[in-house]
């Protein structure tokens, strides 16, 4: 467990999908997610558009939409170097349609920034709302998937969850967890940040 400036999480929930709007939490605990490279965006089926891979989600505890972020393929099975990850909404809650962010959002959230990296032979991308925390995001044979360190190891990012509750003026995020696989023993790997 590890302690982490990640106040800027508070942000994901106050303006955003885990921010409980009347749809129903989810049960249970912890989800983990699709398998990089899968083709498919577990829970929402039909949802990955053609040329494009799943990376990772992030799902919360305060309801069943999920944030995907798929990578997007050119014609020649290259990373899109024009627009090479995706971020849209599976509104699992609701009626399972696919939603682009807003741009709260896109600004202060769930959105991306994301520029070439040669040295890696791909992206680095960072999320909005984490930009201390940068990901690659490279092709590995005949799949594309998005890596970081997690808990001091290199990792295939598989998914966020946010776990947060109802506070006088907003949630109040309790931790951020963050599921993969080791890139070189492909062991499960798992980092519970707590917002200070």
């Amino acid at each position: 467990m590890q302690k982490a400036p990640w106040f800027v999480v508070v942000t994901l929930l106050a303006v955003s999908g885990c921010a409980q709007r009347g749809n129903q939490p989810l049960a249970g605990s912890e989800q983990v997610t699709p398998t990089p490279g899968s083709g498919q965006s577990q829970g929402a089926p039909g949802l990955a558009r053609a040329g494009t891979q799943p990376l990772f989600i992030i799902t919360c505890n305060r309801n069943a939409d999920v944030v995907h972020y798929d990578a997007q393929l050119a014609a020649d099975g290259t990373l899109d170097p024009k627009e090479p990850v995706i971020v849209y909404w599976a509104m699992l809650a609701q009626d399972g349609r696919r939603k682009d962010l807003n741009w709260i959002e896109r600004k202060m959230a769930y959105g991306i920034t994301i520029k070439p990296d040669p040295s890696a032979d791909g992206f680095e991308m960072t999320i909005v709302a984490a930009p201390q925390r940068s990901i690659t995001v490279r092709k590995v044979g005949s799949s594309v998937r998005a890596e970081l360190v997690i808990d001091g190891r290199r990792a295939v990012l598989e998914s966020m969850y946010i776990d947060a509750s109802d506070g006088l003026i907003g949630p109040i995020v309790h931790y951020v967890g963050l599921h993969g696989t080791d890139v070189q023993t492909a062991e499960r790997r798992f980092e519970k940040i707590i917002p200070r």
